[in-house]
């Protein structure tokens, strides 16, 4: 098993794992449940970790993880319709569904 992706937030992790999934790359979270030890162990030491199951798709895992963490860095963007922002990820407007490609 090789170490592909931590964070703070399992949530992130999640995601990153789904990715992988979607790639059928097999992988598992550990320290899903190590912040109830907050406290007691170093704050990096609870982090979620992700790793694949088998090293051969270590470097597949990692390219792909790369692309999702750079979508993740884009700029929000405004809706034309109700001026909400919304995040580079979502297609269509959280608050109205107004497409993001509506015409100015």
């Amino acid at each position: 098993m090789k170490l592909v992706y931590t964070h703070q937030s399992l949530i992130m992790v999640a995601q990153a794992k789904s990715s992988l999934d979607q790639l059928s790359i097999r992988c598992v979270i550990h320290n899903e449940y190590a912040s109830g030890a907050m406290g007691e162990l170093a704050p990096i030491d609870i982090w979620p970790e992700l790793f694949v199951l088998h090293d051969r798709d270590e470097e597949r895992a990692r390219i792909a993880l790369s692309y999702v963490s750079a979508d993740s860095a884009a700029p929000e963007w405004s809706c034309k319709a109700c001026s909400s922002l919304n995040p580079a990820t979502f297609d269509t407007c959280w608050h109205c569904a107004a497409d993001q490609c509506l015409p100015a």
